[in-house]
This record gives C-alpha cells, sequence and structure tokens, in this order.
C-alpha cells in the first residue's frame, strides 16, 4: 500500500485500489444530536462510488490540470467550514431559507448544507469546464440514496432540490437564493489556507493566483465584533490581499450572507517592506 502524500506533493501512477485504501473519513464536529446529518455522513463514509467520484475529481484537478486539491480533503473542509458559518449565524437569530419557506427545522438546513460541500465538485471527474452543472446530474442520484428513508418522499425531494441549488450556485457568477446555498459558496472560497494553496505553487506555477494563494497561512472564523461572523485572516505576503480582494470578494458578493460577515487580513511575515498594515473588506 502506498503512504499518502505529503503536503502539497503530487503523486501519479496510483492504481485506483491504493486510492481508496487512503481514506479520508467524513465527520462533523458537534452534530448536536442531528441524528438525521449523523446517519447521512455515516452512508457516505460507506459510499464507495461517491469516495471513487472524488478521488477522480481531484485527478482532474491536481494531476491533470495542475489545480488545487478538490477531492476528499477539500469537501471535507469545506463541510465543516460551512457547518461552522452555519453555526455562527444561528446563534445570531439569522433564518434558514427552509426554516422560512417550508418550516422545517435547523437540522434539516445543516443536512443540506453539509451535503451540498460535500457533492458541489463531483462534476470536476468529468471535466473542470462547467463542472458545476456536471455535478447536478450525478448528485440528483446519490442524493436521493443518502436520504432514502431518512424523510418521506415529498420531503427528501424538496431537501435534494435545495441541495442542487446550493451546488450550481457556488459557480462563478452563481447567485444564491438560499442561506444554505450563500454558506456552502462562502465556504468553498475559504479553503485557501497553506497546504491546499500551495499545491500549484510547489509545482511551479508563478501567476498571480499561486503566488497570491501561498500567501495564505490561516483562516479563522469567529464571532464578530459588529456582524455574526468574522474572518480573520493571516497573510504571510501582502500578495495575498489579491485573493482575498478580487477572488473571495466575486464569492461573497450576491452569496446573500455578505451582511453578516466581516473580514480582515493581517500580516504574519516579516520579510517584506509593508505596503498596507490591515486589510478589510
Amino acid at each position: 500500500m502506498s503512504e499518502p502524500p505529503e503536503e502539497g506533493e503530487i503523486q501519479y501512477g496510483r492504481t485506483v485500489a491504493e486510492r481508496m485504501a487512503n481514506r479520508v473519513q467524513i465527520n462533523v464536529p458537534g452534530t448536536g444530536g442531528n441524528a438525521k446529518l449523523e446517519q447521512a455522513i455515516g452512508r457516505v463514509n460507506e459510499d464507495d462510488e461517491l469516495y471513487a467520484l472524488w478521488l477522480a475529481s481531484n485527478v482532474t484537478a491536481v494531476e491533470r490540470l495542475g489545480m488545487t486539491d478538490h477531492g476528499p480533503v477539500h469537501v471535507k473542509i469545506v463541510m465543516n467550514i460551512a457547518d461552522k458559518l452555519f453555526r455562527l449565524l444561528i446563534e445570531q437569530g439569522v433564518e434558514p431559507s427552509v426554516v422560512r419557506n417550508y418550516e422545517m427545522d435547523l437540522d434539516d438546513a445543516e443536512l443540506i448544507i453539509a451535503l451540498a460541500a460535500l457533492m458541489h465538485d463531483v462534476g470536476m471527474s468529468i471535466h473542470r469546464p462547467d463542472h458545476e452543472t456536471f455535478s447536478l446530474f450525478i448528485t440528483q442520484r446519490k442524493v436521493t440514496e443518502l436520504l432514502n428513508g431518512i424523510y418521506d418522499l415529498p420531503t427528501a425531494t424538496v431537501i435534494r432540490a435545495e441541495i442542487l441549488h446550493a451546488i450550481i450556485a457556488h459557480r462563478s457568477g452563481g447567485k444564491p437564493l438560499t442561506l444554505e446555498a450563500g454558506i456552502v459558496r462562502v465556504a468553498d472560497a475559504l479553503d485557501m489556507a497553506k497546504g491546499r494553496s500551495r499545491i500549484p505553487f510547489s509545482g511551479g506555477s508563478m501567476s498571480i493566483h499561486s503566488v497570491s494563494a501561498a500567501a495564505i497561512e490561516a483562516v479563522h472564523i469567529e464571532p464578530g465584533e459588529t456582524m455574526p461572523v468574522r474572518l480573520r485572516v493571516e497573510l504571510s505576503n501582502s500578495a495575498g490581499i489579491f485573493q482575498l480582494d478580487q477572488l473571495f470578494r466575486e464569492k461573497l458578493a450576491g452569496s446573500g450572507i455578505e451582511p453578516y460577515v466581516e473580514l480582515e487580513a493581517d500580516f504574519a511575515g516579516e520579510e517584506e517592506k509593508r505596503i498596507v498594515e490591515r486589510f478589510r473588506l
């Protein structure tokens, strides 16, 4: 059995069986008794087909296109970021869309967010361009399987539609119509710290995208001072401002959760001459 790759390392030629053996377990820390979500995540961890789709997505992204990780590590990180955003917003009384529109409960909204985060990039297994659309027809059947018996058919159908909406709304120019979709969109953009961002940089890419991404040291998600959520980003170099001002700003704009989020970037490195001392969005 091959060893798991080091941080930022790209490995070629591993068999499907070897890749499946180095399996990442999905868990949502502190689900707080959300039995429906726990049951769905249990099924996710037993689903060989879904895991193989994540692996294929990552081969497309990292090994064939030289991009950042889009596999099981990425979707697990995005799911956990999304869940943390969800909990902070709920603590401040922000109402999920399925609660407002369908009188569902918070557990249902959390499940929608978690499954959408886990499946938002499975279309990368086919191709990068329009992968959000490809993700829809793959996820349609997979979500039906995962929700079978957890909900009655009409409710499961609505929840599946909500998950599919969150997936398509994470695309460039996507306009989430629900709080849940907005959370997934922003959580995807927040998986930008260290190891993930340095994969293309360590592979020799010297674009502004890879250089700015490599400058992101850490992302902290905390209760805000003036808004429900405070995003505190540590940068080693001011090049990281591009990542925040150009890329993250686009994802946050139109997400529907921008009224609830404040962002501040601090500079940890001391090697360069300071252009700015602090950046706020």
